[in-house]
């Protein structure tokens, strides 16, 4: 992979990835293309898109028409009769990720990762180790699976003899692998899954996706404020507060005009020379 001058860094969140479709739209829109692009989860997926696309607006014209057409049942197909038995431990997870697999057989253009148009690497989670993994080339499909595979929900992913689930476990929001691949600009594009809630999740998926968002969104406090002196790094700031739940497919265009607008308010706000709220302050929505 070729030293890239621009990364795009985008987290996971569930159905909050709709955010990212705004926010990559927005800077699009302002001639800001990736020359890697680095994806956790739902991350991952919005990554696999983009990167198996030339960057221009009708690239996220689609990727925008995919998000507004998704319903929860597409994404988490749960059956009563399979969820028991991921329950009693007959399974290792609740939902199969065959609604994922028929989106990517429907719309991914590539199928595997160096195919894709613009570098793209993939955050997993080795299951036993804890590890995290970085994808680079090999199957699209499981890589992206393997990335969005939320633990005891979707079954594992086998990879060259690892077992891979959700690289939010270990890294949600990639701004260190786009570090170390040598890229001078990196735009982190989060989802706005660490806002504080109004309410608890009513759904045992929403109060697991919103508790292990609380906690790997600490790591990329730290690491923003590692990696800040090294070179020109741009955190959008997530829609807060959102009272949209992660599994709330719902409101997919709202969130995309938000992620849209608030990064163009932001990057107005940076052009302008203006203050903007320090990186702790901004992620947790204080």
């Amino acid at each position: 992979m070729p030293n890239p001058h621009t990364a795009f860094a985008l987290s996971g969140g569930g159905s909050l990835g709709a955010v990212q479709v705004g926010m990559a739209a927005a800077l699009y829109e302002r001639g800001i293309t990736p020359d890697l692009i680095v994806g956790t989860s739902v991350g991952a997926l919005n990554a696999g898109f983009l990167a198996s696309n030339p960057p221009t607006p009708d690239a996220i014209a689609g990727l925008a028409d995919i998000w507004s057409g998704l319903s929860r049942e597409e994404v988490f197909p749960v059956r009563a009769l399979r969820g028991f038995l991921g329950f009693v431990g007959q399974r290792n997870h609740l939902v199969p990720n065959t609604g994922l697999r028929a989106l990517m057989d429907e719309h991914l253009r590539i199928d595997r990762l160096e195919q894709a148009e613009i570098p793209i690497v993939v955050i997993a989670t080795d299951l036993l180790s804890g590890r995290e993994v970085e994808l680079s080339a090999g199957p699209a499909q499981d890589a992206i699976l393997a990335s969005s595979a939320i633990p005891g929900v979707f079954p594992p992913i086998e990879w060259e003899g690892m077992q891979l689930v959700d690289g939010g476990i270990s890294n949600n929001t990639p701004l260190a692998p786009a570090v170390a691949a040598g890229a001078k600009r990196v735009f982190v594009l989060p989802t706005g899954t660490a806002c504080p809630l109004q309410a608890v999740p009513e759904s045992a998926i929403g109060v697991l996706m919103h508790s292990l968002s609380l906690l790997v969104m600490r790591r990329l406090i730290l690491e923003v404020e590692q990696f800040g002196d090294q070179l020109e790094l741009v955190v959008l700031p997530p829609p807060c507060p959102l009272d949209v739940q992660a599994i709330d497919f719902s409101r997919t265009d709202e969130l995309i005009r938000l992620g849209r607008v608030e990064t163009h308010r932001y990057l107005d706000r940076l052009e302008a020379g203006e203050a903007v709220a320090p990186i702790r302050t901004a992620l947790l929505g204080q």
